[in-house]
């Protein structure tokens, strides 16, 4: 048996194993990592989201609001 034969049943076999575990999106678990939210317009990021992108959110949609009035509770990680 040539290697081309070894790799052709390994994607056989890998297939057979793909297909019983099912789909495997990880667009739930992201939807559900989105805690940090701004109370002005509802927008959603990531619980890991820096709070540098959140102050440039703040300047181009909210100019003039606090940071405390657009993300209450906020705590940097």
């Amino acid at each position: 048996m040539g290697n081309g034969a070894k790799a052709a049943s390994k994607r056989e076999r890998n297939a057979k194993d793909n297909k019983k575990q099912g789909a495997q999106s990880q667009l739930k678990q992201n939807e559900a990592a989105k805690s940090v939210q701004c109370n002005i317009c509802k927008q959603t990021w990531l619980t890991t989201v820096r709070q540098k992108a959140l102050e440039e959110h703040l300047e181009n949609k909210h100019a003039g609001k606090e940071f405390a009035d657009c993300f209450i509770g906020y705590v940097p990680a």
